[in-house]
């Protein structure tokens, strides 16, 4: 017990103090559920975090050996080591949609706090920056240029939310945590995306291979393909269709 019971310790003072920080506001974004009476299948929308690090190749094999889409949030610092993963993804133009996550994996805040240990950006010029370098190392990857951005921790202040959306992205918000921040056991990952229901739109990451989080959410993906579940890349949806804080 004593040998769990610092680093759980630290983990709910991480997260009360990045809950108690003032205005900060973390944005869902769900899919709407398809009309009553109608049979087609429900859907999710599958985002995943690459932040920086490596690639978690359960996943993305999973990924292309069952033909499933998802929407990959990439930074600048993710792309620069790994070359040949981009090189794979751009190979399945119909399955991977890459979108910003930004340059440093700063938290996109405009006021001087920290998030989960991370250090927010503190200015607008800083959040600019941040922003600006994801897009630019993607298009530099030979990649369209970004629509959707979701910053490092996923929240962000209200100013930031209206300065992000001034330069045209969409803020990719989210209804299901699927792997804890790539921190949670593979069976409650799994049972946490199996568990995901029509119209959700799902976060877990696929930057972490070491973490056992990755296995939970490689099952978790086939689960819902066994039940059904279509798999949808959000630029797929049509931004009428969307509906959540992030609209």
């Amino acid at each position: 017990m004593k040998a769990f019971a610092l680093p759980l310790i630290a983990l709910a003072m991480l997260a009360q103090s990045a809950n108690a920080a003032p205005g900060l506001v973390e944005p869902d974004l769900r899919l709407p559920a398809n009309p009553a009476g109608k049979t087609d299948a429900p859907r999710v929308a599958l985002t995943l975090d690459a932040c920086s690090g490596a690639t978690d190749m359960r996943i993305l094999g999973t990924l292309i050996e069952n033909r499933i889409p998802a929407t990959i949030f990439v930074t600048a610092r993710w792309l620069k080591r790994n070359g040949l993963v981009v090189e794979v993804m751009k190979a399945h133009p119909d399955l991977f949609e890459i979108e910003d996550h930004g340059a440093m994996h700063v938290p996109p805040i405009d006021v001087k706090i920290s998030v989960y240990g991370l250090a927010a950006a503190g200015s607008e010029a800083a959040v600019s920056a941040e922003i600006d370098g994801g897009a630019k190392a993607i298009t530099q990857h030979g990649l369209p240029a970004p629509r959707w951005f979701r910053g490092a921790t996923a929240k962000y202040t209200h100013s930031s939310m209206s300065q992000i959306r001034a330069k045209g992205y969409r803020i990719a918000g989210y209804s299901v945590n699927g792997d804890g921040g790539s921190l949670l056991g593979a069976a409650v990952a799994e049972k946490r995306i199996r568990n995901a229901r029509d119209g959700d739109v799902i976060i877990a990451h696929i930057n972490q291979p070491t973490h056992a989080a990755g296995a939970g959410v490689a099952r978790g993906i086939l689960d819902l393909k066994a039940k059904g579940y279509n798999f949808v890349r959000l630029n797929d949806i049509p931004d009428e269709m969307t509906v959540g804080a992030t609209n």
